[in-house]
């Protein structure tokens, strides 16, 4: 049985109650820890590009969270300046840049490539002819394949007499760090009439899932090296999927499984299905919101930031080799400024931000604006700026930051794009911008941050 308190105890309670409340409330602005989002490692992004059923000739970009919803970045993203734009595959390179290897032409022996810092605007940078076909032969679907030396190949199917003819595919190999000189081509070894190849590689074995151009299945050869001998260990109609299927393309989950992706072109719808081991899959499941649009892509996963959390609510980021200096917006553009709590009111308040969860992917972090509430710090160009949210994916993606462990140490935090990994929310000359990481401590100090109290 629980007695009722006596009134003076019951009045003395309050009392005290009262007095921590406010003092809490006062104090809120030096102390106030706040909530704390959390987030169960690295974050993906999954970046895809395509040509369509409506043009040959121009490419678009989509990107997603979880590999399977897709949303239109750009369309009309690149027109290269001449031929046509089918089977355009996509890599991030070590200098940061991406880079795209496509289908120039139904015949022909060139391949295009094309190169963007921010996947959305694209610029030419060549034809390569590799020597195999000549006038009258076909060179059709190249892909990017990175083996784990470090080594970038390109694998694309070629015939000689056309796009009637026979076809095997071929590699040719990066020979400079630009991608701009390529070795003579290299048979794989596998036999004809097979088109659309696109290799991965689990520890040392290669697996080869392609287009058998006779009977139209998708089959899968290993070898435990690029130049064969394979061995085809899923042929005919062995995973279930029926036949009339072309372009493979894979791309690894979080948890480990594989997702291959495959355009059933005859009557043009795209499908997925899950491995996780790439001997045996589900069955195939329609990939909505592009079935029916997009033709022949591939999916690039990236991940940004480590899982660090950053506290939520109102806080101020003060800059880690700059100490005097925190981030704040002025005129709609972020710099880092010396402010304090002396500073005037409105200079205190353009410091402080309220962090959420990130507009595109609730394991990363967006920061709002304290006095301008329907703006966001996001990037455009690189360059930071405070922008009304337009509602759109892509301003979402450019607002949305993943904490990682600060790259200057001693308990700082360092705010990774999602949309742009490896680049990092830095100041340079005072102004804030998204750039891409570079070895060296100036750099780390640049992009360190310390997650402090609100100064407003």
């Amino acid at each position: 049985m629980r007695f009722p308190l006596p009134r003076a105890v019951r009045s003395f309670r309050r009392r005290v109650l009262i007095a921590v409340t406010a003092a809490f409330a006062a104090g809120a602005a030096v102390v106030a820890p706040g909530p704390v989002a959390s987030a169960a490692g690295p974050v993906p992004h999954y970046l895809m590009t395509a040509f369509t059923n409506s043009s040959e000739s121009n490419m678009y970009v989509y990107d997603s969270a979880n590999a399977t919803s897709f949303t239109q970045v750009r369309a009309n993203a690149y027109t290269p300046p001449s031929g046509l734009i089918r089977d355009p595959s996509v890599l991030r390179h070590t200098d940061g840049y991406y880079y795209l290897v496509y289908t120039t032409n139904w015949t022909g022996d060139t391949i295009g490539f094309a190169r963007s810092a921010d996947y959305v605007s694209w610029t030419f940078l060549r034809n390569v002819r590799v020597g195999l076909n000549g006038a009258t032969g076909s060179t059709w679907a190249p892909e990017w394949f990175k083996d784990s030396d470090g080594s970038v190949h390109v694998v694309f199917s070629a015939s000689t007499t056309g796009t009637a003819g026979q076809f095997r595919p071929y590699r040719i190999t990066a020979t400079n760090a630009d991608l701009s000189a390529w070795s003579s081509p290299v048979a794989l070894g596998i036999p004809a009439n097979f088109i659309d190849s696109f290799l991965v590689k689990i520890g040392g074995t290669y697996h080869n899932f392609l287009k058998n151009e006779t009977t139209k299945y998708i089959e899968h050869a290993t070898a435990t090296s690029l130049n064969g001998p394979w061995t085809f260990v899923g042929t005919g109609n062995w995973a279930g999927w029926g036949s009339g299927l072309e372009g493979p393309a894979l791309v690894r989950l979080p948890d480990g499984r594989w997702r291959i992706y495959f355009d059933q072109y005859g009557q043009r719808r795209y499908f997925y299905a899950d491995s996780t081991d790439l001997t045996s899959f589900g069955a195939k499941a329609e990939l909505a919101g592009l079935s029916g649009t997009a033709r022949h892509f591939t999916v690039l996963r990236e991940d940004s930031g480590d899982g660090t959390a950053v506290a939520t609510g109102a806080r101020s980021l003060r800059s880690a080799n700059l100490p005097d200096r925190y981030v704040r917006h002025r005129d709609n553009l972020g710099f880092v400024e010396p402010v304090s709590s002396s500073s005037a009111l409105s200079a205190r308040r353009d410091a402080t931000f309220t962090v959420v969860p990130g507009l595109a992917n609730a394991g990363c972090y967006s920061l709002r604006s304290v006095n301008f509430p329907d703006r966001y710090l996001r990037h455009y160009d690189f360059r930071v700026r405070l922008d009304t949210n337009s509602g759109d994916a892509v301003f979402a993606r450019d607002a949305t930051f993943c904490g990682r462990a600060g790259l200057a140490g001693g308990g700082s935090t360092s705010f990774e794009s999602y949309s742009h990994p490896g680049r990092y929310l830095r100041h340079l000359n005072y102004e804030l911008r998204v750039d891409w990481r570079t070895s060296g401590s100036a750099f780390a100090g640049d992009a360190s941050f310390t997650v402090a109290a609100p100064l407003a």
